[in-house]
C-alpha cells in the first residue's frame, strides 16, 4: 500500500485495500492465511508528517501447540504509524510496516483454546475428545 503525499488532502484520506499474504511474505510454517489481509487506512497530514491509522483484518489458521488440531481465528489489529517526509519524498510505502505489525501479533504457541488438554503423553490421543484406554488418564 502506497500513499502519495501530494494526494492527501487536509481533511484526510480513507484508503481500503486487500493484500494477498504472499505479497508481503506473511505465511510461516505454522501460520497460514485463509483470507486476504483487509486494510483500512485513514491518512492525515501534518506539516512534515503523515499519520496513518490502520485497521487490519484476516482469517488465520495454525495447528494447536498442545493437541496439534488445526484451528482458525480472526486476526484484528488497529495501530497508528507516523512518517516524516521532506520535499524529495513523493510517496510512502506502508508494506514493510504492515508486514511487521502483522507478524508481531503471531502467537508464539498457538492454542485452539485456553482450556486445551493436549495429547496423552503415553498413547497420543487427543484429550479434548475424551479419555484414553492406555491407563494414564
Amino acid at each position: 500500500m502506497k500513499i502519495f503525499i501530494n494526494q492527501v488532502p487536509s481533511e484526510g484520506l480513507l484508503l481500503e485495500e486487500e493484500i494477498k499474504p504472499a505479497e508481503l511474505d506473511l505465511e510461516t510454517e505454522l501460520i497460514k492465511f485463509r483470507s486476504a489481509l483487509k486494510i483500512k487506512a485513514f491518512v492525515s497530514r501534518a506539516i512534515n508528517a503523515i499519520i496513518v491509522e490502520l485497521d487490519m483484518q484476516a482469517l488465520l489458521s495454525a495447528p494447536c501447540s498442545r493437541c496439534l488440531e488445526e484451528f482458525q481465528w480472526q486476526f484484528n489489529k488497529n495501530t497508528r504509524l507516523s512518517y516524516t517526509f521532506d520535499s524529495s519524498t513523493s510517496f510512502i510505502d506502508l508494506n514493510p510496516d504492515i508486514r511487521e505489525e502483522v507478524m508481531l501479533d503471531y502467537p508464539i504457541k498457538p492454542l485452539c483454546g485456553p482450556d486445551c488438554k493436549g495429547l496423552c503423553v503415553k498413547c497420543g490421543k487427543n484429550k479434548n475428545e475424551g479419555g484414553c484406554n492406555c491407563g494414564s488418564t
